[in-house]
């Protein structure tokens, strides 16, 4: 058995698709970490799938025949998220998200003080939205993806994309005012 014939067998690039790699695909790191960490809503699982992701991105990228980097690596990063959903939350991704069935427990005195914060409250309010609505909320808002891009990424049309970010716009509108009297600062 030789070495040079298991080289082969190895998805490992040359040289100059490294450097083109390392250019096009690494500077999102970011936006994939983030994007894995709003769909599984854990760090520690996203940080796993996001490397899981990025070791996907490297072994394919000879595949890889230009065009939108970021989108590439997010479609890669998306469809990571829900294999690896699949395999250990199978019930989320069926699940609709009903406020009867899905009631988060009273808060307590000292968490609706650090509540305060609207950018809690917004993380909270978002991780209450359908995997499929949050995708879409955070690849147009935090991410700043075209619809087009999110198009690509989540693969459906353009139109149907528009259709879900505006049924998670409304979902995430009606989390956040369900959660404003229970969080509204009190006056001392």
């Amino acid at each position: 058995m030789t070495s040079g014939g298991q080289g082969k067998d190895l998805d490992v690039l040359d040289l100059q698709n490294r450097a083109r790699f390392e250019q096009l695909v690494l500077p999102h790191l970011d936006a994939a970490f983030n994007l894995a960490r709003w769909l599984l809503r854990s760090r520690s699982d996203a940080e796993d799938v996001a490397q899981e992701a990025m070791l996907r991105a490297f072994r394919f990228f000879r595949g890889f025949n230009g065009g939108d980097a970021r989108a590439w690596l997010l479609q890669i990063v998306r469809n990571t998220c829900y294999t690896w959903m699949e395999k250990n939350r199978s019930v989320e991704l069926t699940t609709e998200f009903n406020e009867e069935v899905h009631q988060q427990p009273s808060d307590s005195p000292e968490a609706l003080a650090i509540a305060g914060d609207n950018r809690e409250r917004l993380a909270r309010a978002l991780e209450t939205v359908p995997p499929r609505f949050r995708e879409v909320l955070v690849l147009r808002e935090f991410e700043g993806c075209s619809y087009k891009e999110i198009a690509a990424i989540t693969a459906v049309p353009i139109g149907t994309v528009m259709s879900a970010l505006a049924r998670a716009r409304q979902r995430l509108s009606r989390a956040l005012a369900q959660a404003t009297p229970q969080e509204a600062p009190r006056e001392l």
